[in-house]
């Protein structure tokens, strides 16, 4: 581990706590943080002495705010495809895992974050955090991560919230059934470390099989959401409302931090 890491890992006996690690940013995806998670999940699903893993983000902000958009920025139709395949890996890497992950919902998961939050096992998270899917509101359809939400909840509720966009609370979110465990924000990580505990305490071959039969009938789908996925983007980066909405976006900030700088 270098202070440079995206993503940090530390054990408690035989839970391994995995941190996206980009504070400054909201621990948001970019290319070192989706290869390095991709590259941990598998390094750890390779070590016998891990039994379960806890998922999580650095800092009080964030589990993982999305994809990087400075990265998003740079996309366009020619390299999109391949951009989408390596976040694909990534998903496909914690639906590989035979142990059990449990996701601390440390802050804010939305975009890909709540997506890698919904490929964990079971989901922590505190009433105040804001979660959700708003891809719509960046110019882009609501494709892979409507489908791992009609995993959850009703087609009603997968339907309202890709739509509009709209982040929930986490409170919300446990009503709906997309959260597992709602405690208080301190209590996030303990309880997740308890759920890990006790799951790594099953017997590992009843554990291994019991996620391999979930993952047998729900990947056809997930790969089928992944190739529609690239189609879809595709025909909205070809629009050029993603690239207005995210030069926008990187305007107002910019213009945000230089107001910070010459008020200090």
């Amino acid at each position: 581990m270098t202070p440079q890491s995206t993503v940090v890992t530390d054990y408690i006996d035989e839970i391994a706590v995995v941190r996206l690690n980009r504070p400054a940013e909201m621990n948001a995806v970019n290319a070192s943080l989706r290869a390095e998670l991709t590259d941990t999940l598998y390094a750890l699903e390779a070590d016998d002495t891990v039994r379960a893993i806890v998922l999580t983000g650095t800092g009080e902000r964030a589990f993982c705010a999305g994809q990087d958009l400075d990265e998003a920025a740079t996309i366009d139709t020619g390299n999109l495809a391949d951009w989408l395949n390596r976040q694909h890996a990534m998903y496909q890497a914690a639906r590989d895992m035979t142990k059990p992950i449990v996701a601390a919902l440390n802050g804010t998961a939305v975009g890909a974050g709540f997506q890698i939050a919904l490929m964990c096992d079971l989901r922590v998270a505190h009433p105040a955090l804001r979660m959700g899917q708003p891809e719509v509101k960046a110019g882009l359809a609501s494709i892979v991560g409507s489908y791992l939400m009609s995993l959850q909840i009703g087609h009603s509720l997968s339907q309202e919230l890709s739509l509009t966009g709209e982040l929930i609370t986490g409170e919300r979110a446990h009503a709906l059934g997309l959260v597992n465990d709602l405690v208080s924000a301190d209590q996030v990580l303990p309880r997740a470390l308890d759920r890990a505990a006790k799951l790594a305490a099953l017997p590992r071959t009843a554990v291994r099989l019991t996620k391999q039969r979930f993952r047998e009938r729900t990947q056809p789908g997930f790969n089928e959401a992944c190739s529609a996925g690239i189609r879809y983007q595709l025909e909205c980066y070809a629009s050029g409302e993603p690239q207005q909405v995210m030069r926008a976006f990187i305007s107002r900030r910019a213009s945000s931090t230089s107001a910070r700088l010459h008020k200090d």
